[in-house]
């Protein structure tokens, strides 16, 4: 497929009139014309659209049924013109019965029509007093406009040039059922789901709604593409609010609003290659297939196929690893929290000991292990003194992090304890004779070792477990020391990305914990990213911003002037382990996410509009913003240079996470070699890098 893979769809609740079925289908034919315009290929119309869906006894007036036959066949004389399929509600007669059904119509033909299974006939519900059910059905073909055209709730439509783009379509009710048809559909090949629907506004309804399309979407590992009449349906007893939903694989990706009177068109672009991955992985999917009722599905071949489109109509958020709804991050943050506490707290029951064993330098990532430690104490009721926090200052060690690392400490009652490691470390530099001047490999891993030598050492001295605190970019980069801070005894940063573990400590600091201890987590937060291996080296050609950048954090080393910004590496992250994307394709979405002009996060739909309700109300008393407005912008020259480092650095330290401690997974990307990911640690990096050229 071309688009890296993405299919354009409009859903759309146009303007209607019950009964004019010229008005009707003159609206119909606008907005499938806007549509197009926008570039989709799928245009999917409400149920009973051609007539209105509250047409009631009116349904058993010839002239109406006659009327909606004539106007479907002009929708298909005008779909000559156009470059996309249309799926239209309508009303059939056939084998003395009425159906409700959808026809999908494109290039002047009729390529199929499904109709209805389960006709509702409950609370304000009577469409059993008009319509019968797929499941009376006899034939399966009906004879219109000359043609022989499929007819059956067993068809599925599929792209003759895109094998992979299938679809099937299941009416309203269908969905609220315990079995739906888009179940089975899904499981015999559909990709995507159709649903045209007529369903009702009552309070709190939309977002039952959505959580059944989400669902579905999730459970069938799909696009599904919902869209329901307006505000033009009778009001006589009921009010239609046109809500049209695009869910994907569990996530709204895009949402109308309701109560429109002018129409509502919703477009978005659907990840055809998300869904065919996920499909692929999760390989209980494909056996449900052996747990279904055998279903003779007929696939139906259309001219279906992605348009070319310079944009895309979906937002990719630049920093995926973490919510840009502040209610919704910081019920994350919680969650994420727990289960490293609870993973820690198993390992230390499992062991019988009472003692951990920490390095603490002042950063990000050893100061959330304490924070996760001090909270598993707490939970087991053990005393905070078998806390063993030790700060190793060396050659680059700022005040300000040694500071910070005191202060923690006590703001916690831990105690601290300094080992300094520069005597010895240039003892050992003597050993093995290395030039102290030299700042190589060397110089910075033999610091790193000794570090974690002590560390051990105290453990078997009380008895305890060494907390490991590398977080899981600095594994996908390699960035640690093989048997230094790579080693511990659990890890409980192992599933956290940098750019989350900034927030998970802010979440501690605005809602766990004293107003002492929350000064020292926000000056911790305001600390420079830094290995603090290379000694301080002031006045020594560096530009006047810089100097006075290390004047004011007492930093030489900045680890993303070395390696990149680790927004940049957990974006590629992401989409690299969590859709297998293809470079190409990373780079492209990259390119869109970084892009000043461009909107950040999911603001229309998904994460920022999920209700409140449910949510702890002490997570609502503060929550620090994403700080999206002041965010970082790259060029493509930017990106691709450090998305090459990305993809060398992966590849290359393979064999570091192949012996990577344990640790707890909390979100759907892992580097764990006994869980997600299995990579063999000699793999050759060159058609990724390849791709980039």
């Amino acid at each position: 497929m071309n688009n890296f893979g993405f299919l354009r769809i409009a859903a759309i609740s146009p303007p209607l009139k019950v009964g004019d079925i010229g008005y009707n289908i003159s609206r119909i034919l606008e907005f499938a014309k806007k549509a197009e315009k926008e570039g989709a290929s799928v245009v999917l119309f409400p149920e009973l659209c051609v007539t209105g869906y509250t047409a009631g006894d009116l349904f058993h007036q010839r002239i109406l049924l006659e009327s909606a036959k004539n106007g479907l066949e002009k929708i298909r004389k005008f779909s000559k013109g156009i470059n996309c399929v249309l799926i239209v509600g309508f009303p059939i007669e056939l084998e003395g019965k009425l159906f409700n059904a959808a026809a999908v119509v494109a290039g002047g033909k009729i390529f199929g029509v499904v109709p209805k299974t389960y006709i509702p006939g409950y609370k304000e519900f009577y469409e059993e007093r008009w319509f019968a059910s797929s499941h009376d059905l006899q034939t399966r073909e009906i004879k219109l406009f000359g043609a022989a055209i499929p007819i059956g709730a067993d068809l599925l439509f599929q792209s003759k040039k895109h094998s992979e783009l299938v679809f099937g379509i299941e009416i309203c009710e269908d969905l609220w059922t315990p079995l739906p048809p888009s179940s089975f559909q899904a499981v015999y090949g559909a990709l995507m789901i159709f649903n045209p629907s007529a369903s009702p506004e009552l309070v709190a309804k939309a977002e039952y709604r959505k959580d059944l399309i989400s669902q579905q979407s999730a459970r069938t590992i799909s696009a599904y593409v919902y869209a329901s009449s307006g505000v033009h349906e009778s009001t006589t007893d009921l009010v239609y609010g046109g809500h049209s939903v695009i869910a994907e694989n569990g996530h709204i990706i895009a949402e109308s609003k309701r109560f429109f009177r002018n129409g509502e068109m919703l477009v978005s672009d659907i990840d055809i290659e998300h869904l065919l991955h996920d499909r692929e992985k999760t390989t209980s999917f494909g056996e449900s297939v052996h747990d279904s009722p055998k279903k003779d599905f007929r696939f139906i071949d259309l001219p279906l196929k992605p348009r070319s489109v310079n944009s895309l109509k979906r937002v990719i958020d630049s920093c995926p690893f973490v919510p840009q709804n502040p209610l919704l991050r910081n019920q994350r943050s919680e969650e994420i929290f727990s289960i490293q506490v609870a993973g820690l707290a198993k390992r230390i029951e499992q062991a019988g000991i009472k003692n951990l064993v920490i390095g603490i330098s002042g950063g990000l990532d050893s100061t959330l292990a304490l924070l996760v430690s001090v909270k598993v104490f707490a939970a087991l009721g053990h005393n905070l003194r078998g806390i063993h926090a030790y700060t190793m200052p060396g050659f680059g060690t700022s005040k300000r992090t040694k500071s910070n690392a005191y202060k923690l400490c006590e703001s916690f009652g831990v105690g601290i304890e300094e080992i300094p490691i520069a005597k010895t470390v240039l003892e050992h530099f003597k050993d093995i004779k290395h030039d102290p001047k030299n700042h190589d490999k060397t110089y910075e891993n033999a610091q790193a070792r000794y570090r974690t030598m002590i560390l051990m050492d105290k453990a078997n001295q009380l008895k305890g477990l060494v907390v490991g605190t590398g977080d899981l970019s600095e594994l996908a980069l390699g960035w640690n020391t093989f048997s230094g801070d790579h080693i511990s005894h659990y890890n409980v940063n192992a599933g956290v990305p940098k750019t989350l573990v900034r927030y998970l400590v802010d979440w501690v600091a605005e809602t766990q914990v004293d107003s002492k201890a929350r000064k020292v987590l926000k000056d911790i937060l305001a600390t420079p990213i830094s290995p603090e291996l290379v000694r301080v080296q002031l006045g020594s050609g560096l530009d006047a911003k810089k100097s006075r950048t290390l004047t004011e954090s007492g930093l030489m080393q900045k680890t993303e002037e070395i390696i990149g910004p680790y927004e940049l590496h957990d974006f590629f992250l992401y989409h690299f382990l969590r859709w297998g994307s293809s470079p190409r394709k990373i780079l492209y979405l990259a390119g869109l996410a970084f892009n000043k002009n461009r909107p950040y996060g999911n603001v229309i739909a998904g994460e920022a509009k999920q209700s409140i309700y449910g949510l702890d109300k002490r997570l609502l008393r503060r929550s620090a913003p994403r700080n999206d407005d002041s965010r970082t912008t790259y060029s493509e020259t930017e990106i691709t240079k450090w998305f090459r480092v990305f993809l060398k650095r992966f590849f290359a330290n393979q064999w570091k996470r192949s012996v990577m401690p344990d640790g707890p997974k909390v979100g759907s990307v892992a580097l764990s070699p006994r869980g997600d990911w299995r990579m063999p640690s000699d793999a050759e990096v060159k058609i990724w890098l390849d791709d980039l050229k």
